[in-house]
């Protein structure tokens, strides 16, 4: 498989603090990867030293076998900052056409490149619309649509995700999905389960320090499911316990569940979820498996 990004012994400080300490991972080419981590784990400061913006205080940090930021990967790799914006006053087309030019594309060429872009993200007949007349999902697309101009190998998205709502955050993903085939995406998030339905690989950023996750087995495991509810409700453990099929039910974090079942002919899914409209218990999130963020909490306690 091949590696387009490797870290060896990464680190960086500012004066005393350090931002990230001695990262150790490769990334190949195919899936989407998360970057995952709260605030001020060193997300930016990892996303900054890919882009070439600041460079390490030790250790080494390779893209496609280059220097972060040296000319050779000049079109090869796209970052899309979380404050993202587009000119409410201009037509996309127009708007992403300047894109392409920046990227030394002739008036032809941009204008065919800003059509094509925004065809893959579900949008060319929003082309002759002005920004500030699109949703904000919309708009978003069209942001994710500008970091696949020029055909780019990696893709970097800082919380793509952020501020939107619950379906158009699903849009995103999706969309995401589907272009994994033209790109590959690194995705940053504080929120573990946005991302783990979408990624096979996960980093995780704690204070400076990483660690690596993989999700596939956690999302093919069909013994367990996780409730994560609204609200903290009474005697969830006990009620929950007494739908047929069920063998244990313990809290894993506040307001979240881990239901583990033997499986049977009758969908235990379908079976929660009535049952939490007959308790009028509102819920989040019903996950098939363990939570990224549950699996992550238990690794890291042995």
């Amino acid at each position: 498989m091949s590696v387009l990004i490797k870290a060896s012994g990464l680190s960086k400080s500012y004066g005393a603090k350090q931002a990230l300490n001695n990262v150790n991972f490769e990334i190949n080419k195919g899936a989407p990867v998360a970057l995952v981590g709260p605030n001020g784990a060193g997300k930016t400061t990892l996303f900054s030293l890919l882009c070439g913006y600041i460079n390490p205080s030790h250790g080494e940090l390779s893209i496609l076998g280059h220097k972060p930021g040296s000319a050779a990967l000049f079109n090869q790799v796209s970052a899309l900052p979380q404050d993202a914006q587009l000119d409410p006053r201009f037509n996309i087309d127009k708007q992403l056409a300047f894109y392409a030019k920046l990227q030394g594309m002739n008036t032809k060429q941009s204008h065919t490149e800003a059509l094509r872009v925004l065809d893959l993200v579900g949008l060319k007949e929003v082309a002759k619309q002005r920004a500030g007349d699109l949703s904000h999902g919309m708009r978003k697309r069209v942001t994710i649509a500008q970091a696949l101009i020029g055909s780019p190998q990696i893709v970097m998205l800082d919380e793509a995700t952020a501020g939107l709502d619950p379906i158009h955050a699903r849009e995103v993903r999706e969309l995401v999905s589907s272009l994994s085939s033209e790109a590959t995406f690194i995705l940053s998030s504080h929120d573990l389960t946005e991302l783990e339905r979408l990624c096979s690989q996960v980093l995780h950023l704690d204070k400076g320090i990483l660690s690596e996750h993989q999700t596939k087995e956690n999302n093919t495991n069909t013994h367990f499911y996780t409730l994560m509810l609204n609200e903290a409700y009474q005697n969830v453990e006990q009620q929950l316990h007494s739908l047929a099929g069920v063998s244990r039910v313990y809290m894993s974090q506040h307001k979240e569940y881990v239901i583990e079942y033997q499986p049977s002919t009758e969908p235990l899914d379908i079976a929660l979820l009535n049952f939490c409209h007959q308790q009028n218990w509102q819920y989040r999130q019903l996950v098939n498996g363990h939570t990224l963020e549950n699996q992550i909490f238990k690794q890291e306690k042995v």
